[in-house]
């Protein structure tokens, strides 16, 4: 299969905004967008977009994990940039028509159909800096996508960055390009010099996330990761992996916690990355002010392996879905 990311179903669904109100989504074949040079999304960045996924189960049924949830995520995003907010009933009709359309390409698990929901400002305007689009088009990409970690789950290299943000604080927790652009360059930086794969980014010691992904300590009896707030995603992975914790009788504690408190914590706690792409990623090795620390024995903890199995398992249905996190997709 291609690399995750890059292979894409035959058709999207596309839905319009014009005229202050929402018309009729429709299902074409994908092709390229047509769009004026002057388009708001262009020069003033106004979009957001979601990234979940669909799995197909042995009795040939689509099922799209915790879809409620995404879709007020990208509500709450499109809010956060001034951009006019999907129907939420609209966005799952779209959901279920992309998904039926490319049934036949969704992989057995741990592949799936990733989607791919994308919201972008189309007025054509080069002087509204300081005004929201006002004609925009929704759309959503299906693309299948294989096994995240074909070769075997790898221990991250993670470069703990304790002065810089990743983004503007207070659109930390919208789910738009522009902050992963803003943690692009850092993290390419890292890559080059200490040879690491993500940034941990830490402004003023307190402990955040990388520029794709949730942070969390962990060990048998507990999680510790940072509270909700403006400044970093409210990831809908770390959202289940916080529950299945509690589920398996550890204690979530949700606090701040700097990066003095990490270093020390490590010897004996594992650390995990949280995120729909890969679910949850051991770290088994920390680079901080030149010196490398390994996370425990720098390989995939205990913890870290049964949290990401528990919610491995209820995506291809072979574990109860206790809390119904799963939305059948009917044809």
């Amino acid at each position: 299969m291609a690399a995750f990311g890059t292979e894409f179903a035959d058709q999207f669904v596309t839905c319009r905004f014009a005229d202050g109100a929402w018309g009729s989504p429709q299902l074409e074949p994908l092709g390229p967008l047509s769009i004026h040079p002057a388009a708001h999304v262009l020069h003033y960045a106004s979009t957001c977009f979601e990234g979940f996924k669909a799995y197909k189960w042995a009795d040939g049924k689509a099922r799209v994990f915790r879809l409620d949830d995404h879709v007020q995520r990208m509500r709450a995003s499109a809010r956060s940039l001034h951009l006019p907010e999907p129907p939420a009933d609209t966005l799952k009709s779209m959901v279920f028509d992309v998904v039926n359309a490319a049934l036949d390409r969704i992989p057995a698990p741990p592949g799936a159909l990733y989607l791919r929901p994308t919201l972008i400002g189309l007025t054509p305007n080069i002087g509204a800096a300081a005004a929201p689009a006002t004609d925009v088009l929704l759309y959503i990409l299906a693309s299948p996508v294989g096994d995240y970690f074909a070769g075997g789950v790898k221990p991250l290299r993670i470069l703990v960055d304790d002065s810089r943000h990743r983004t503007a604080e207070h659109l930390g927790s919208t789910k738009t390009g522009g902050n992963y652009a803003a943690a692009l360059g850092p993290t390419l930086a890292a890559k080059a010099e200490y040879g690491v794969d993500q940034v941990l980014f830490c402004p003023n010691g307190d402990v955040q996330e990388t520029g794709a992904a949730n942070f969390m300590l962990l060990d048998d009896g507990a999680l510790t990761t940072k509270p909700l707030g403006a400044a970093f995603l409210h990831g809908v992975t770390r959202a289940s992996i916080l529950t299945l914790a509690a589920d398996h009788g550890m204690h979530v504690d949700e606090r701040d916690f700097t990066v003095a408190e990490l270093l020390d914590a490590v010897a004996a706690r594992e650390a995990a990355l949280s995120g729909t792409a890969a679910c949850l990623t051991p770290i088994g090795t920390l680079v901080h002010a030149g010196r490398e620390r390994s996370v425990r024995d720098g390989e995939i903890g205990p913890t870290t392996e049964r949290l990401r199995a528990a919610l491995c398992a209820i995506h291809d249905g072979s574990a109860e879905d206790r809390h119904h996190w799963l939305t059948d997709i009917e044809g």
